[in-house]
C-alpha cells in the first residue's frame, strides 16, 4: 500500500511539475508567436508598399518584378482601390462647376496607384501563375467588380461626365480632346450609369459573377494544359525531326522524365507532332488531348461555365436596351453591327469550305497511295498537308525551319523597325532592369536620329509552366504627355519550346509570323504621340490590323537575305527557297481560313442568341452543321478553351475582328507593293505612323485608315492575298 501511495504521489507530483513547464512552454511560444506574427505583418506590410510604390530607378522608374511577392498582394489591391475610390469622390464632390479639366482630366489621373499593382497582377496571371496566385484570383475578382461598379454607377460622377460631354465648351476643344470625351461618356453610359438603382445593383451583381466565371474558365483551360503531358519513347518518334526530338527531351527533362520525349498540351508543342509524326495513333491521341481542353467532363469542364457566362451577358445588356450581347458590343467597333460582321465573314467563307475540299482530296489521294488511308481525319490534315507541300512546291517545313532562328528573328524585327519608325534596339545587359524570369530580356528604345529616350522593350519568348498558352502583347507604362511625359515599357510574350542548351531555338513559318505580328503591338505602343491614357486603348476590330501588317515584313528580301540563315552553316536562305516559299504563300488558305471563321462564326451566334437552357456542345455543333463545316477541320479554338471570349470579355463577339483587321492589312499592304520603295518607301512608311500608329484611339479608326489609304480599304484585297476567286 506504501508503495502504491508513494508511486501514486510521485505520480501527481510528475504531472505538476509537466503542467507547469507546459504553462511555461505555453507561454513563450505565445510570446514566440506574438513576434512572428509581428514579423508576418511587418512582411506583408512591406510587400505592400512594395507593389503600391511608385516605381523608381532609371528610364522614368521600372517595375521592382525581381523584389515583389505574392504575400503582399492582396492588401496592395485593396489599399489601391482605396485611394482610387477616393480620388474618384474627389471629382464627384468638386463644389466648382464640370469642366473637361476639372472631370476628364481629372479621371485620367486616377488610378496609378492601383495600376502599378495590376502590372505585377498581370505578370502573376499570364506569366509565372500558380495555385497561390489564382486562390487570390478567385477571391479578388468579385471584389474588383465591385470596384468597377463603384466608379461606373457613381452618379454624381457621371452628372459631371453628362455636363461636360453636352456643354457647348466641348466644340472649343481639341479633337483629340472632343474624342476624350466622347470616350470617357460612352464608357460610363454604355457600363449601367444612366440605370436606375434596382437595374443598377442587378447590373453591378452580373458583373461580379462573371468575374468569378471569367477566372475559373481561365483556370480550369490553364489545368489541362498542364495536367496533361504524353511522355515518348524513342520507338515512337518516328517522323518527327531532329530539331523537334531535341526539343521534347528538353521539355521531358524539366519534367524530370530523362530519357523521354514530351509533348505537352500546348499549340506550340501539338502543332509540329501532328505535321511530322508517322504513328497515326499517337497524332490522334494528341489531337484529341488538345481539342478536348475544358471538355472534359471532370473538375475543370467549362460547359457550365459558358452557359452561365452567356446568360449573364445577355440579361446585364437587357437593362441596357439592347436585343443581344453583339449588338451592345459591336456598338462602338469598326463594324458596327453583327450583320456587317458576318456580311464580311460570309462574303470569304465559301471560299475557303470550297478550298478546303481541293486541299482534302490533294491529301487522300497522297495518303492512299502511300499508307493505304481511307480517309482523312482531324488529326490527319496537318502530317498530309505537309506531304502535299512537299509534292506541290518540293520543300518541307522543317527544311525552312532551319533557316528561322529566335534570335536571327528578333534582329530583323529590329531591322525593320529601325527602317519604317526610325526605332534602334540597345540591349541592357547591365542589370539595372529587373526582370520576373531569367528567360526575360530587356531593351532600350530610342529614335535612331534625335537619340531620345522612347522606352523600354521586354521579352519573354519561350514556355514554361504556369505560362498562360499563346503568344501576346502588353504594355507596363503608355505614352502620355498631359500630366508630364511617359515613356513607354512594352512587353512581347511567346510560348516557344526552348531549343536544347547552347543551340539557337529553331521556329516555324508560322511561328516566324506571330513573332512579328506581336511585335507590331509593341510598335503601335512605342509610336503613340497621344496625350491621355484612354487613348491608348484601341478598338478591338482595329488594333489588330496594325499587328497583322507588320507580318508582310518577314517576307521582304530584306529581312530574308539578312537574318533567314542556316543555324548550322550560317549560309543564307536560298534563292530557289525563297521562291518556294512565295510560290506557296496561298497553301492551306482553305485550312487557315475556315478554322477561324469557325471559331468567329460561333461567337457571333453565341452572342446574338438568347442563350436560356443553351447546352454548349450541341449549340457549337448544331452551329458548324448549318455552316457545312468540313468535317476534316475543327474550330481554332473550341468553346471550351475559347480564352478570347470567355476568361474575359475582351473579343466576345468580336473575334470576327481578327477577320476585318486582315482586309485593312491586305489593302494596305498593296498600298506598299505598289509603291516605288515596295515595303521600305519611305512616304508610304511615314503615311503609316503618322495615320496608323502613333494616333493610337485620338481619332475614329474609319477616318484613321482613310488618311492613309485615300479610301476605305477594299475586301478584295483579302481575296486576291488568299488565292481566293472574286466573284464580279
Amino acid at each position: 500500500m506504501k508503495k502504491i501511495l508513494l508511486s501514486t504521489f510521485l505520480f501527481a507530483s510528475v504531472l505538476m511539475a509537466c503542467i507547469s513547464d507546459n504553462t511555461a512552454v505555453a507561454s513563450e511560444t505565445a510570446k514566440i508567436s506574438k513576434v512572428e506574427a509581428a514579423a508576418n505583418i511587418n512582411e506583408i506590410e512591406q510587400a505592400k508598399i512594395l507593389l503600391l510604390a511608385k516605381w523608381q530607378g532609371p528610364y522614368q522608374g521600372i517595375p521592382v518584378f525581381d523584389k515583389v511577392s505574392l504575400v503582399g498582394l492582396m492588401p496592395a489591391i485593396e489599399a489601391g482601390i482605396k485611394i482610387n475610390l477616393a480620388e474618384i469622390d474627389a471629382i464627384a464632390n468638386n463644389i466648382n462647376a464640370p469642366t473637361f479639366d476639372n472631370t476628364i482630366v481629372a479621371i485620367e489621373k486616377t488610378g496609378k496607384d492601383l495600376g502599378r499593382v495590376f502590372t505585377y497582377w498581370g505578370i502573376w496571371r499570364s506569366n509565372q501563375s500558380s495555385p497561390e496566385f489564382r486562390k487570390i484570383q478567385a477571391e479578388m475578382a468579385p471584389k474588383l467588380s465591385a470596384f468597377h461598379s463603384k466608379i461606373n454607377q457613381n452618379e454624381k460622377l457621371f452628372t459631371r461626365i453628362q455636363t461636360v460631354y453636352h456643354s457647348d465648351d466641348v466644340k472649343m476643344l481639341t479633337p483629340e480632346q472632343q474624342r476624350l470625351v466622347l470616350l470617357t461618356y460612352n464608357d460610363f453610359a454604355r457600363n449601367g450609369a444612366t440605370l436606375n438603382n434596382k437595374d443598377k445593383k442587378r447590373y453591378a451583381d452580373i458583373n461580379q459573377r462573371l468575374a468569378e466565371l471569367h477566372t475559373r474558365f481561365g483556370n480550369n483551360v490553364l489545368a489541362d494544359e498542364e495536367n496533361y503531358v504524353l511522355y515518348l519513347g524513342k520507338e515512337q518518334l518516328g517522323g518527327l525531326p531532329e530539331s523537334i526530338i531535341s526539343v521534347a527531351a528538353s521539355a521531358a527533362m524539366i519534367r524530370d522524365h530523362q530519357g523521354k520525349y514530351a509533348i505537352t498540351n500546348t499549340r506550340s508543342s501539338m502543332d509540329p507532332f501532328l505535321t511530322y509524326s508517322t504513328e497515326r495513333t499517337l497524332r490522334k491521341r494528341v489531337w484529341n488531348t488538345y481539342y478536348n481542353r475544358g471538355d472534359n467532363g471532370d473538375e475543370f469542364d467549362n460547359n457550365v461555365v459558358i452557359a452561365e457566362i452567356l446568360q449573364l451577358r445577355h440579361e446585364r445588356v437587357g437593362l441596357l436596351g439592347y436585343k443581344n450581347y453583339a449588338s451592345w458590343r459591336l456598338e462602338d467597333r469598326m463594324a458596327k453591327t453583327a450583320e456587317h460582321a458576318i456580311a464580311l465573314m460570309e462574303k470569304v467563307w465559301p471560299a475557303a469550305i470550297a478550298r478546303v475540299e481541293e486541299e482534302v482530296a490533294d491529301m487522300l489521294a497522297i495518303g492512299k497511295a502511300q499508307d493505304g488511308i481511307k480517309k482523312i481525319e482531324a488529326w490527319d490534315y496537318r502530317f498530309y498537308a505537309e506531304k502535299v507541300r512537299q509534292d506541290k512546291y518540293s520543300f518541307d517545313s522543317d527544311e525552312v525551319k532551319q533557316y528561322l532562328q529566335l534570335n536571327k528573328l528578333r534582329e530583323a524585327m529590329f531591322y525593320v523597325a529601325g527602317r519604317l519608325f526610325n526605332f534602334e534596339f540597345i540591349a541592357i545587359t547591365d542589370g539595372s532592369v529587373p526582370v520576373f524570369n531569367a528567360d526575360v530580356r530587356v531593351w532600350e528604345v530610342t529614335d535612331k536620329t534625335t537619340n531620345e529616350h522612347i522606352g523600354l522593350w521586354y521579352l519573354d519568348p519561350f514556355s514554361r509552366k504556369g505560362k498562360r498558352s499563346g503568344a501576346w502583347a502588353t504594355a507596363y507604362r503608355s505614352h502620355t504627355t498631359f500630366d508630364g511625359k511617359e515613356n513607354v515599357l512594352s512587353s512581347n510574350n511567346s510560348n516557344f519550346s526552348k531549343g536544347v542548351d547552347g543551340q539557337p531555338t529553331l521556329i516555324s513559318w508560322s511561328d516566324a509570323q506571330t513573332y512579328f505580328h506581336e511585335f507590331g503591338h509593341a510598335l503601335h505602343s512605342f509610336s503613340s504621340k497621344v496625350a491621355y491614357p484612354r487613348l491608348n486603348s484601341g478598338v478591338r476590330d482595329y488594333t489588330e490590323f496594325q499587328s497583322q501588317l507588320l507580318e508582310r515584313w518577314l517576307a521582304t528580301d530584306e529581312v530574308i537575305n539578312n537574318y533567314l540563315v542556316h543555324y548550322q552553316t550560317g549560309k543564307p536562305m536560298p534563292k530557289a527557297l525563297i521562291a518556294k516559299i512565295k510560290q506557296a504563300a496561298t497553301f492551306n488558305q482553305g485550312f487557315s481560313t475556315t478554322e477561324y471563321l469557325a471559331s468567329a462564326f460561333v461567337d457571333m451566334k453565341f452572342h446574338t442568341v438568347d442563350p436560356t437552357g443553351i447546352d454548349v456542345d450541341k449549340f457549337e455543333r448544331e452551329t458548324l452543321v448549318a455552316l457545312n463545316m468540313p468535317e476534316q477541320i475543327v474550330m481554332r479554338h473550341r468553346s471550351t478553351q475559347f480564352s478570347h471570349i470567355f476568361s474575359g470579355e475582351g473579343y466576345a463577339s468580336s473575334y470576327y475582328g481578327y477577320m476585318w483587321a486582315e482586309v485593312l492589312t491586305a489593302d494596305a499592304a498593296e498600298a506598299f507593293a505598289q509603291a516605288p520603295g515596295s515595303f521600305y518607301d519611305k512616304e508610304v512608311a511615314a503615311k503609316l505612323v503618322e495615320h496608323l500608329f502613333s494616333v493610337r484611339n485620338a481619332i475614329d479608326p474609319s477616318d484613321a485608315y482613310r488618311a492613309f489609304r485615300g479610301r476605305d480599304a477594299n475586301v478584295e484585297a483579302l481575296m486576291r492575298d488568299r488565292g481566293f476567286p472574286i466573284k464580279r
